[in-house]
């Protein structure tokens, strides 16, 4: 009996654990699943583990649901991704190169699939917890496998809408991103999410 006495506490400590859990899971959805179309530009800095500087860029994005993006970073560190559902192609302008890949559809891969990606896979991905103070609420999502290009991953919203992101890796490297002029379910040109390749490019397919 004192066995049992002793489980209880924690027994029903995991269970409140798993309906918060639920709930966040939930509430996140929700706020994804509101935007079938997002397009903002974007900040970004990214840290070492020591907090010193690596870069900084500027860009623009455009996602639609599901798996469609486009990614664009400004000069000097110019690149373009964009993604028509099926794969994935990466302009280098400077180097002249497209490499082009098949989408790995698990969300922990990049940030534009988490954002852009099937909501359902989320909790399947991702332990996910919450907070929130005000108009802002704060989602922490730890993905359920090491094989990801990050160890943790903080999605914050603005009174709804997307206002920034920060990944952390497993060396301790962070990256901040912070959306700005943010504008949801604006119809999209299909164009948007189609790459054509320059002539005389190289091209690497992997």
């Amino acid at each position: 009996m004192r066995l049992i006495r002793m489980l209880l506490p924690v027994l029903a400590l995991t269970t409140l654990t798993a309906h918060a859990d639920d709930k966040d899971v939930a509430r996140l959805t929700q706020l994804l699943e509101t935007s079938k179309t997002l397009s903002a530009n974007f900040s970004q800095l990214t840290l070492d583990g020591s907090g010193t500087q690596l870069q900084e860029t500027t860009g623009d994005m455009t996602l639609q649901r599901p798996g469609l993006f486009y990614w664009h970073t400004n000069a000097p560190a110019e690149q373009t991704m964009v993604s028509d559902g099926k794969k994935v192609t990466l302009w280098d302008p400077d180097l002249e190169q497209a490499t082009i890949k098949k989408l790995d559809e698990r969300l922990t891969q990049t940030p534009a699939l988490l954002l852009s990606g099937d909501v359902s896979k989320i909790s399947q991905s991702f332990d996910i917890s919450a907070k929130e103070a005000g108009g802002v609420i704060d989602f922490t999502l730890k993905p359920k496998t090491k094989d990801t290009l990050f160890d943790n991953l903080r999605l914050s919203f603005r009174n709804g809408l997307l206002n920034d992101m920060q990944l952390i890796d497993s060396v301790g490297q962070r990256t901040n991103i912070l959306f700005t002029g943010v504008k949801a379910n604006e119809p999209v040109s299909p164009s948007k999410f189609k790459f054509d390749i320059p002539k005389g490019a190289d091209v690497i397919q992997e």
